[in-house]
């Protein structure tokens, strides 16, 4: 019985395994996912995640304000809000989908490209860039100096700046303003409604009966009771829901207005720097950060000012240990004419080691025939073999004769 399971498990591991790579070493494109087909703007499918919440959020934001709290502000401010909050909210809807719909893409893109042909794949082993001498090797024209080819979109853009998720399309020079004002006014209208809302609420509290002017109040009983979606189809609610729903807006609203004034500032001072957002990101990549410059470690002092440093080096170097075929012990003396006396143990190793030393060069001394040169110290190696100074006992740096 041991026998056939040994048998057994000798077949099982003797089976081919399964090929997941490409056998033949010149089809690497085998591995990638076949070529896709460009996108025309940010309605082409498939939508982004972020694109279906940035318009749940206007949807809601333009419900509740309209809907819920400028109707319940007294009639002269209620015509100043409905003016300003729904130009801001008009001309973010206007400028949104401007910024979605147009088609950001090269000129020469636009003119010689088939959106319904599918992409070629980049193969690196041919070109180094997509774009090279301002020609793009997929979408096979010439492009602007300016024009980046979006691995998203799968397509050259022209003053590519980013490709934005919000609006499920690349920003370019030709939709970028609409992008900029879009921003904008979804500032100033998020501001504009947090500003109502919180006027709506205090009033709640200190004086009701300024926010129940409109005529269908007077058929309500009680001050519990509030009506929304005047005056179309009134409904009642009560003062849970309507305080409830004010808390609900405030916070989303805040959260939104947190993303899009950091994003307006930052384009702010994009504009002003006469940049864009792909130049930027360039930019900051290509400079050192500053935790790195402080971990460089200083430069060394060069030999001669180290040299100088110590003084001249008179003194002879005696191994009063007899030396052994690995290493020796002696010390160095100062008798020159220095700040103070050198004694100092000073470890000499066999050249034979395999492991790099920092040595320092030093004047031999094997027969006796040599006389010593000032400033140098002399090794006398009885075995005859290379001895070698770590230069970190030493503190200075010395050149051979």
């Amino acid at each position: 019985m041991r026998s056939v399971c040994v048998c057994l498990q000798l077949n099982c591991f003797g089976r081919h395994r399964r090929q997941t790579a490409p056998q033949s070493a010149d089809s690497r494109n085998e591995l990638f996912s076949p070529p896709l087909h460009s996108r025309i703007n940010g309605w082409s499918l498939p939508l982004h995640g972020f694109q279906l919440v940035a318009w749940l959020v206007y949807s809601f934001m333009a419900v509740v304000g309209f809907g819920v709290y400028l109707p319940l502000l007294p009639a002269p401010w209620s015509f100043a809000a409905y003016a300003l909050i729904g130009a801001a909210f008009a001309l973010h809807l206007v400028t949104h989908v401007a910024a979605v719909t147009i088609d950001p893409a090269d000129l020469s893109v636009r003119r010689r490209k088939d959106y319904s042909s599918p992409m070629p794949v980049f193969d690196n082993t041919k070109h180094q860039h997509v774009i090279h001498n301002l020609h793009c090797t997929l979408c096979e024209v010439d492009v602007g100096p300016k024009a980046k080819h979006c691995s998203t979109c799968n397509k050259c853009i022209a003053d590519f700046d980013h490709h934005c998720k919000w609006l499920n399309n690349c920003v370019g020079g030709r939709n970028y303003w609409f992008f900029f004002i879009s921003i904008s006014s979804a500032v100033i209208g998020m501001i504009l409604l947090v500003l109502v809302v919180l006027f709506v609420f205090i009033e709640h509290y200190v004086n009701p009966s300024v926010l129940r002017t409109a005529p269908q109040f007077q058929t309500v009983k009680g001050n519990g009771t509030w009506l929304v979606f005047l005056p179309a189809a009134p409904l009642e609610t009560d003062s849970v829901g309507l305080l409830a729903l004010a808390f609900i807006t405030v916070l989303l609203a805040l959260a939104a207005l947190l993303l899009l004034c950091h994003l307006l500032c930052f384009h702010i001072y994009l504009l002003s720097q006469g940049i864009s957002t792909y130049e930027y990101i360039v930019r900051k990549r290509q400079s050192p950060n500053p935790k790195e410059k402080a971990q460089v470690p200083p430069a060394l002092p060069s030999n001669a000012a180290t040299a100088q440093s110590l003084g001249p080096l008179e003194s002879p170097v005696n191994c009063d240990a007899p030396l052994s075929s690995r290493s020796c012990t002696f010390k160095l003396e100062d008798r020159g004419q220095t700040s103070g006396r050198l004694a100092e143990p000073i470890c000499a190793e066999v050249i034979s080691n395999s492991e790099p030393v920092m040595s320092l060069p030093v004047h031999w001394n094997l027969g006796g025939k040599d006389k010593p040169r000032e400033g140098r110290p002399i090794i006398q190696d009885p075995l005859g073999s290379s001895i070698m100074v770590h230069q970190q006992h030493l503190g200075f740096k010395e050149q051979m004769p």
